[in-house]
């Protein structure tokens, strides 16, 4: 997934300076490769088969079946049978793998740095063994970056939650990438977020706190597992703005309000959407009953309610009566002593507008619509208690049923399930791609707080 602004995606690739570094270590003379080519019209093919054979006998379990469905050939070497551009960018990621939170002594460099030396001058067995090593290599890598610490993030089941694929799955994936090497220049077993993000921890342009920033927003995108099938929902509360992807490409984005401070802050989750709600209830949290209904209604009367159009419940029971409002102890309410469920009618200024999205979680998190249209032309929109509102919520109901908000309904609170349920991931992002570089937002919830202070410049 890649964050846009404006409404385009965030997808770009800055300056590769890893393919530089490639650029600048020692690769095969034109004479070498020109001995190359010619010993390969004069029976390279026996080589290539002396690589394949000697692969087929090293290459272990973890491996086996894997160059076995390729009939044992080589993944990581070039048309001169030497290790590729491929291998030794993968080698530098390795080598600066403690900017994904890992230890690069882990990976044991050292034996596979002499392994590409000695597969560099041509020899069957050497390249065999370096291209196990390289994939190998690659599959600890990945495994590891995967399962790398990251932000804390509530998910609703462990199946939105990164999850580390056996190594035939790591392999298949890099094998199928238009180019191995630009594959792992993206970091294709991550979110499509993180390489950009990575790749400018390398940028001399930015400071000391802004690539500490960048670290801590790695962190959260590493909590976000990398979907290259179906729909699914990012929302960065840090600039309070939704996208809708399909696969790795970005459909579509709308403004949101999220969650202030003061309020209450829309947390980093993971959830399945699963219903349309349309013509909703609000059906009003118990503290905003107790710190902004119950004073309204003991400063302007019954009539309040009335006017708002909403309802007392005697509690959150499906079979709650309704209740006359004046015989319902106001004060109590107010001081937290007496609990009532207040609900707005379906209709009108209701605060959910015509439809909302649920997916369970237990802090009553959901995406809905709004009549507060005049919102999304802040810039600062951390203005809600913790749900979610949408700029387009019809945009977002076609996407997500197939079809336009029905019209005609009138039965409030009609409960309709997704053709197929759809993760949101929410989270925050003080750094993001911007196009040509790294923008660094404001941090409204104070997340980055100890990094702005300890390493100001």
């Amino acid at each position: 997934m890649g964050l846009i602004s404006d409404g385009r995606m965030l997808r770009f690739v800055l300056p590769a300076l890893a393919a530089a570094l490639v650029a600048s270590l020692p690769q095969p003379s034109f004479a070498e490769e020109a001995n190359v080519s010619q010993a390969s019209s004069q029976g390279g093919g026996g080589i290539a088969a002396r690589i394949r054979h000697e692969i087929s006998g090293n290459a272990d379990k973890d491996l086996r079946a894997f160059y076995a469905a390729r009939a044992d050939a080589p993944l990581w070497l070039d048309e001169f049978h030497r290790p590729s551009a491929a291998a030794t960018l993968l080698w530098l990621r390795i080598r600066t793998s403690d900017r994904d939170g890992l230890d690069p002594a882990r990976f044991h460099l050292d034996s596979l740095s002499n392994l590409l030396d000695r597969a560099r001058q041509g020899d069957a067995d050497d390249a065999a063994k370096a291209d196990i090593a390289l994939s190998a290599a690659f599959v600890a890598y990945a495994q590891a970056m995967i399962a790398a610490p990251h932000a804390q993030v509530i998910y609703e089941n462990a199946a939105l939650s990164p999850s580390v694929p056996r190594p035939y799955m790591l392999l298949e994936a890099a094998t199928k990438a238009p180019s191995l090497e630009g594959y792992i220049d993206r970091f294709g077993w991550m979110d499509p977020l993180y390489a950009p993000l990575r790749k400018a921890l390398d940028d001399p342009q930015y400071s000391a706190t802004q690539k500490q920033i960048i670290t801590a927003n790695l962190s959260r995108v590493r909590a976000i597992p990398e979907i290259r099938e179906g729909k699914h929902i990012l929302v960065d509360a840090a600039s309070a703005r939704l996208w809708m992807y399909e696969g790795d490409k970005v459909v579509d984005s709308m403004k949101v309000v999220v969650g202030s401070p003061e309020l209450g802050t829309t947390p980093l989750m993971a959830g399945w959407i699963r219903w349309a709600i349309e013509n909703p209830y609000w059906e009003v949290p118990d503290d905003i009953t107790r710190n902004e209904i119950a004073p309204k209604v003991l400063a302007q009367g019954v009539r309040y309610l009335r006017n708002e159009h909403y309802e007392v419940l005697s509690d959150w029971t499906d079979d709650s009566p309704v209740l006359d409002p004046t015989s319902v102890d106001w004060k109590a309410v107010r001081a937290g002593t007496l609990k009532v469920h207040v609900r707005q009618l379906p209709g009108g200024d209701n605060f959910m507008g015509k439809v909302k999205f649920e997916f369970p979680n237990g802090k009553g998190i959901y995406l809905h619509d709004t009549p507060a249209k005049q919102l999304m032309d802040k810039d600062a929109r951390q203005l809600s208690h913790g749900c979610i509102r949408m700029e387009n919520a019809p945009a977002m109901h076609q996407w997500l049923m197939g079809e336009p908000i029905p019209t005609d309904i009138t039965k409030p609170e009609d409960k309709v399930p997704l053709p197929v349920p759809v993760p949101i991931y929410v989270t925050y992002l003080t750094a993001s791609p911007d196009g040509t570089g790294i923008a660094f937002h404001d941090d409204p919830y104070g997340l980055d707080k100890d990094i702005r202070l300890a390493t100001a410049d």
